[in-house]
């Protein structure tokens, strides 16, 4: 089991080929062996998808952005099926910062806003707080930033 107060600051980007399953509004949004795990101290997990992955027709993009001190800049993506929306479900960085580079154009989304996600068959429980995208499984162990039991790290 991970310990993600031992994960680094900055932030490590990881390689994954774990089995990440995103469904939202009854459709399998996404599906892939290939994964990018950004490992932050006291962060779950955050777990970015390729764009090959993805059901893109899925996907609107959204006004609106955030900024993350090693990543740059994020912008944001509706999940859309018929009349249905999830707002800004998930988010990309199309220009990141060097040293995040690899993530350009992959896609995260916030497991507490789709109908499941799973990591090699396991259901994620989302990371506490509405502004985390974090991905808890059995794997790693807290406290998690966002948990408002542990206001020291909110």
């Amino acid at each position: 089991m991970e310990r993600v107060a031992n994960y680094p600051r900055p932030p490590a980007l990881v390689a994954s080929p774990a089995h990440v399953v995103v469904e939202a509004l009854g459709r399998r949004l996404a599906d892939s062996h290939r994964s990018l795990l950004v490992l932050e101290t006291f962060h779950p997990p955050t777990v970015y998808l390729p764009p090959e992955a993805l059901q893109l027709e899925l996907l609107e993009a959204v006004p609106g952005r955030s900024y993350c001190e090693w990543k740059g800049l994020a912008t944001y993506v509706d999940v859309v099926l018929g009349e249905r929306r999830l707002r800004r479900a998930g988010w990309t960085y199309t220009d990141p910062t060097p040293a995040f580079r690899p993530l350009a154009g992959w896609f995260s989304f916030y497991p507490a806003l789709m109908d499941a996600c799973s990591i090699d068959g396991e259901r994620v429980t989302p990371q506490p707080g509405g502004f985390y995208g974090g991905w808890i499984t059995s794997r790693v162990c807290g406290p998690f930033k966002g948990d408002p039991l542990h206001p020291e790290l909110i």
